[in-house]
């Protein structure tokens, strides 16, 4: 198994930097990623100092993927994700949206939680399952650079509960190598994460990265033990919401032989929802795989 530390911290889903690591199909990876602080909060007395550290969301990348090509996929599967520290961190000092309610005077919330044996403290009252995901996944888009606000096709800044252990997360490729990077691990997340902060924790996370050739994708798809699910970001929810069940449809079609508007019927009544962090409208449109082969 190769091992990628985390060097260089990345903020962008960028061609541009020399690739940190080149891996075969087929091979499986142990990737060391920051918090979504990059590092900065460590103890209940620590702040977010953004005059340091603008941007959020360390990235740990670029991997070439040899063979990748546009117009391919990657298919990462997420084996294991550990937290580096024992603890993970979290923060409530921006309601944002909230504040027409709430009002401003949020108090800055810097909080540290142990993570013991599957749960974490949130205080001495309260645990919640250890239940990790990545924030962060995605390949380099052939234009631009998108920073690690926004989620898009080429993954992103997704925060979609479901990219976690068992799940296979389907990316397309832009160019050529892929560019494959990821990072803003969390110990658990409710949905919408709310405070733009999950439960944040530097990790080591293994993946296996599979190529999938002339598999052309509109945007991230999800496999999980139980469901599948098409991935879109973007404002109005309404228009993401939509936008995803219509690839989960097209991926039915397309995949399983599903006619398209029996597709349309059929998830009218079992579709769900999962819900990335409510600002930038990310949402996975899903299906229980049992509905799927039936």
């Amino acid at each position: 198994m190769k091992k990628l530390s985390q060097g260089t911290l990345y903020y962008e889903f960028s061609r541009h930097p020399e690739p940190r690591l080149r891996v075969e199909p087929g091979e499986t990876i142990l990737v060391e990623t920051e918090d979504a602080f990059s590092g900065q909060i460590r103890t209940n007395d620590d702040r977010r100092d953004k005059l340091k550290m603008p941007y959020s969301n360390a990235l740990t990348g670029p991997i070439w993927v040899e063979g990748a090509q546009p117009g391919d996929a990657l298919a990462v599967k997420i084996l294991e994700i550990s937290p580096s520290t024992g603890q993970c961190a979290t923060r409530t000092a921006d309601p944002k949206q909230l504040c027409e309610w709430l009002g401003i005077d949020c108090p800055h919330g810097t909080h540290i939680c142990k993570i013991v044996d599957g749960k974490i403290f949130w205080n001495e009252h309260i645990t919640i399952p250890y239940t990790p995901m990545l924030g962060c996944v995605g390949t380099a888009p052939n234009w631009g650079s998108p920073t690690t606000g926004p989620a898009g096709s080429y993954g992103g800044n997704m925060d979609i509960k479901e990219v976690a252990p068992g799940s296979t997360v389907f990316l397309p490729v832009f160019v050529p190598g892929a560019y494959l990077y990821l990072g803003d691990a969390h110990a658990a997340m409710g949905d919408g994460e709310l405070s733009a902060t999950g439960l944040e924790m530097p990790s080591a996370t293994v993946i296996t990265v599979n190529l999938l050739k002339a598999k052309k994708l509109p945007g991230p798809r999800i496999e999980s033990p139980s469901e599948i699910m098409a991935v879109a970001s973007g404002c109005p929810m309404e228009r993401s919401t939509a936008q995803a069940y219509a690839w989960l449809i097209l991926w039915l079609e397309e995949d399983y032989g599903w006619d398209r508007w029996k597709a349309y019927d059929l998830l009218t009544h079992v579709g769900r929802l999962s819900v990335g962090y409510y600002a930038i409208g990310t949402v996975a449109a899903k299906i229980e795989s049992r509905y799927v082969r039936a």
